[in-house]
């Protein structure tokens, strides 16, 4: 009889394809379970660098989502990015870990990313390799430390730029691709300026709402 909770060995991995578009498919086609944990993802992707979960905790906020799918993912990308820049092994603490999902929706988002993820993964290939390295993978960890705190917070329009330059510099980091370090790079920089904008137009909207109401 199969444990759903018996954690992976070596033999359940043998043979199996374990590009990430492959892993994703068959997290989301597993039978028997109406809700995927966040605890389930660690114990699938343990054998992966820690990219691989940035990825799949930032790319439901690159697209139209059921509510509290994001909001579940958001928190992890915190606790991930800041252990890749201290170059700790993953971790989630118990009140992240034991948080859930409906599998459906986890089968929506995989079924729109792979086709996509499927042909990055074809695109890529190690090159500029030192960028995708320590002690540049550092740098990264804190440049998307950054980007998932502002995809945490509220912040209107906040979500998606974020979360796309997150997942363009984890997969870079995966196949060790400097050339998509670069990419995910510049996107970075473009969302930070697009939400630093964002929230000077709204304090400015603020300020003169402000000054209106009270006659300052």
């Amino acid at each position: 009889m199969n444990d759903p909770d018996r954690r992976p060995t070596g033999d359940d991995h043998a043979g199996l394809d374990h590009r990430l578009s492959a892993t994703l498919r068959r997290i989301a086609a597993r039978p028997g379970r109406d809700r995927i944990f966040i605890r389930d993802l660690l114990l699938e992707l343990d054998h992966r660098a820690i990219a691989a979960l940035l990825f799949i905790f930032a790319v439901p906020n690159t697209i139209p989502v059921p509510p509290g799918v994001s909001g579940v993912l958001g928190a992890p990308l915190i606790f991930l990015a800041a252990q890749l820049m201290f170059g700790a092994p993953p971790w989630l603490p118990r009140i992240i870990s034991d948080r859930s999902f409906a599998r459906s929706d986890f089968e929506k988002v995989v079924a729109k990313v792979g086709p996509w993820l499927e042909k990055a993964e074809r695109l890529m290939r190690p090159r500029l390799e030192i960028l995708a390295r320590p002690p540049a993978e550092y740098v990264l960890g804190a440049v998307m430390l950054l980007l998932a705190v502002i995809l945490f917070l509220p912040i209107p329009l906040g979500n998606m730029l974020p979360a796309i330059a997150i997942c363009i510099l984890s997969l870079g980091l995966i196949e060790r691709d400097g050339i998509w370090v670069i990419v995910g790079a510049a996107t970075a920089l473009a969302s930070v300026i697009i939400v630093s904008g964002v929230i000077a137009a709204f304090a400015y909207a603020a300020w003169l709402a402000a000054t209106t109401l009270f006659g300052l």
